[in-house]
């Protein structure tokens, strides 16, 4: 049994006055400190798998576990990254910071959660903005305060829905690198459990330790695929390897095979 079990889950949906399913008897696992990437398409219902693993989207049949115990709405024991920041305009950095400590850490004072919160800050390189407001910074800075904030929480399980999706590629590669940092830490505390949806394949690879590829129209799982690559991983070396050049083509006629169906049904060669 692993951290997280997802058990045949199947999520249908009314919109517009027409019936969907997002997701047909979708099964894996994810263990104990383990990252693990969900890929696909759009339509595969990736941000719906998140959405239900955060309590907030019901499911039709199936059921998922942490730690062996049905969930039942939302829980303390996991935090959450979205891919537009969700900080609240009105506070500054360090103020979002402690208002999402203070919704796991009650018995904390405000002295210190306001401590905590600039702890965390520091990590993420922001200690010269805390007394910023969300407009006076920028995109990544935002998504920056957000990961702050999710990690300061100290929350079990970490749930990331394309959290980079909305950064230039070089912010996008920092707070990749910034986010492993974090994650891998300096091995004297157990990682966090991280589920990270994801549409972008050289990310997955980067970042996690399995990649959960799944197709579209209802969103299944294709495969579950483990990452060969030790960690820690140096991008600039890693991408020049035959090894990841064979691995990355896997993956990416994994990710087209529907998209290749629909289209005529021959094979897509990358």
């Amino acid at each position: 049994m692993g951290k997280i079990d997802i058990r045949h889950l199947t999520a249908d949906y009314v919109e517009k006055n027409k019936s969907f399913t997002a997701l047909s008897d979708v099964s894996f696992s994810v263990e104990t400190g383990e990252f693990v990437s969900v890929i696909g398409s759009s339509g595969c219902g990736k941000s719906t798998l998140l959405s239900i693993l955060e309590g907030i989207k019901p499911v039709t049949s199936g059921e998922i576990l942490i730690d062996g115990e049905p969930i039942h709405g939302t829980g303390s024991e996991r935090g959450v990254v979205f891919q537009h920041y969700s900080l609240f305009p009105w506070m500054t950095a360090r103020k979002n910071v402690a208002f999402g400590i203070k919704q796991v850490k009650k018995d904390l004072s405000k002295k210190e959660r306001l401590e905590l919160a600039d702890q965390f800050l520091d990590k993420v390189g922001l200690e010269d903005f805390k007394n910023k407001y969300p407009s006076q910074l920028s995109g990544g800075m935002q998504q920056r305060v957000a990961i702050a904030r999710a990690l300061a929480m100290d929350t079990d399980i970490l749930l990331m829905d394309e959290p980079f999706g909305a950064i230039d590629a070089k912010n996008r590669t920092i707070l990749q690198e910034l986010l492993l940092k974090l994650w891998e830490g300096d091995g004297t505390q157990e990682k966090k459990t991280v589920v990270f949806v994801t549409h972008d394949i050289d990310e997955s690879i980067l970042l996690s330790d399995k990649i959960v590829m799944m197709t579209a129209n209802p969103g299944r799982v294709a495969k579950e695929i483990p990452v060969p690559f030790e960690r820690p991983r140096n991008r600039a070396e890693l991408v020049q390897t035959k090894e990841y050049g064979l691995f990355r083509n896997e993956l990416m006629s994994l990710f087209y095979s529907d998209i290749a169906g629909k289209i005529g049904g021959d094979e897509v060669v990358l």
